[in-house]
């Protein structure tokens, strides 16, 4: 974790100028998976590189198919503030999704979030491969841990 500040260490548009409704929205259009794969890339390239400063060891996280690090920051209202980055397009498309889920919100509120719900909501749990999906759970496992850790 990082100090307290309101100055985002690493800025994203997920959570704020793209909103768990608006991706709903989208992903409710799609049809085919095709469709919905074509979704996580775009996601996947609105998600900024993280600086190579950021790629530490201990943000890299275990049990996906491709690297992935996912850091966060608490701001000084105690909001948490996730970021991150993958190797994989649609690997990076699913981490977008959660930060829109979590972006802002207390810890308090990410322990509760019924994130996994999120992902059916979206109609991607059933078309994701084991491996990915395993990989998805490992990064909410992680996300809730740190919220739950940050309440007390």
């Amino acid at each position: 974790m990082t100090q307290l500040s309101d100055t985002l260490l690493v800025p994203h548009p997920f959570g704020t100028e793209i909103t768990e409704q608006q991706l709903i929205e989208n992903f409710q259009q799609c049809k085919l998976w095709e469709d919905r794969y074509r979704q996580l890339i775009g996601l996947a390239r609105k998600l900024p590189p993280l600086a190579d400063e950021f790629k530490q060891q201990h943000i890299e996280r275990s049990g996906c198919e491709n690297r992935v690090w996912l850091g966060y920051q608490r701001l000084s209202d105690g909001r948490l503030h996730f970021y991150g980055d993958s190797e994989g397009r649609i690997v990076k498309g699913l981490l977008a999704i959660l930060l829109t889920a979590v972006e802002g919100k207390t810890p308090a509120q990410i322990s509760q979030m019924p994130l996994t719900e999120f992902f059916q909501q979206l109609g991607l749990e059933q078309q994701l491969s084991g491996s990915r999906l395993n990989g998805v759970r490992s990064l909410i496992n992680t996300i809730q841990e740190i919220a739950r850790t940050d309440i007390n």
